[in-house]
């Protein structure tokens, strides 16, 4: 089983993915968490590029094609092996984000996106795909307050520094999404505290047919 975890920045991806881990382990699920980018040694510095400040003049199809790569290195590396040998996986962030940041936000051509997810990636796409949704303004004043304590790093605020109708087109496009595909998503209202998240969430995977054999 693949799962994956969306939202805007300061929705609480990092947080609850580690709580939808404990919760499979506890009905005897083998997980493994991963990300994106960044679920391998090459991601990683390909994550270091993408979000440093420092790369804010960073070309659009530059960055979609950056993304692409960290991609092509996880699914091979990472995700097909672990999904091979039985494991669920669970990643924060995969090609939704993709499609939502680059395409929505950035302009890219969405149907070039999606072309390049089929023909590289072979369409994997999730089993299920929790977006965590709340205001950007929410999420991007939880973000900070994170950097500013310690607790996310600095050298990563990049998208952080984006201007607020930039993260209300992330949002708007992820809504869209699931819209279009309302059997994958299930939407989760990230804006309350992150006890009941994380309730919302569980209570969202224990309806899932056979949870025991995910």
């Amino acid at each position: 089983m693949f799962i994956t975890l969306e939202g805007i920045e300061g929705s609480g991806k990092t947080t609850q993915i580690k709580h939808i881990a404990e919760f499979l382990q506890s009905k005897g699920q083998d997980c493994v968490i991963t990300r994106e980018p960044g679920g391998t040694k090459t991601g990683e510095k390909i994550r270091a590029i993408l979000l440093d400040p420092e790369s804010r003049d960073m070309d659009p199809l530059t960055e979609l094609l950056l993304y692409m790569a960290d991609r092509s290195q996880h699914i091979k590396k990472f995700i097909y092996p672990s999904l091979s040998s039985g494991k669920t996986v669970l990643c924060d962030r995969y090609y939704d984000a993709t499609v939502v940041y680059q395409g929505f936000a950035r302009g890219l051509d969405i149907e070039l996106i999606n072309r390049l997810h089929e023909l590289v990636f072979e369409d994997l796409k999730p089993d299920i795909t929790i977006l965590l949704d709340l205001p950007p303004e929410t999420g991007l004043t939880r973000a900070w307050e994170q950097i500013e304590n310690g607790s996310r790093t600095a050298l990563e605020t990049r998208f952080e520094k984006e201007t607020l109708s930039f993260h209300q087109k992330v949002r708007a496009g992820y809504l869209e999404l699931a819209k279009k595909e309302p059997l994958r998503f299930r939407i989760v209202d990230a804006s309350n505290d992150k006890n009941q998240v994380g309730n919302d969430i569980i209570k969202i995977l224990s309806e899932v047919k056979n949870i025991s054999r995910l």
